[in-house]
């Protein structure tokens, strides 16, 4: 014998009337549904960059990704440079938000961190 009180309207179901116990393990079956789903979704799109804690602090408290990502990897700006190819200068004026690099002088620079490019680039908001 079904515990649902079923109310029609024109020979209709119109309302579903369920006992409080009944509509809790239903409610918990349906949270546990979108749960797995969620995790499902965000495992798809996981990308697999992590930001240590260190560098995600220093963005939030200004840096540029660029000084974050290499003062965690313990560079010098002139080490950067070098490993990358671009200069001292131009690694500088990019950490210091004068100029902005190229998508290549990113990948380099990327390159020489061992980030994705997407890692050096600001995200606003």
């Amino acid at each position: 014998m079904s515990r649902v009180q079923i109310i029609t309207k024109n020979g209709k179901p119109e309302f579903y009337v369920v006992p409080a116990d009944l509509w809790e393990k239903v409610q918990a079956a349906i949270e546990t549904a979108e749960d797995i789903a969620d995790v499902e979704r965000f495992d798809g799109e996981d990308d697999g960059v992590r930001f240590p804690m260190a560098v995600a602090m220093a963005i939030a408290d200004g840096h540029q990704p660029l000084r974050a990502w290499r003062e965690h990897r313990a560079m010098t700006q002139e080490q950067l440079a070098e490993a990358s190819g671009v200069s001292k200068p131009f690694v500088s004026q990019i950490e210091g938000g004068k100029r902005n690099g190229s998508a290549s002088t990113l990948a380099r620079l990327a390159r020489a961190l061992g980030v994705p490019v997407g890692a050096l680039i600001r995200q606003e908001g």
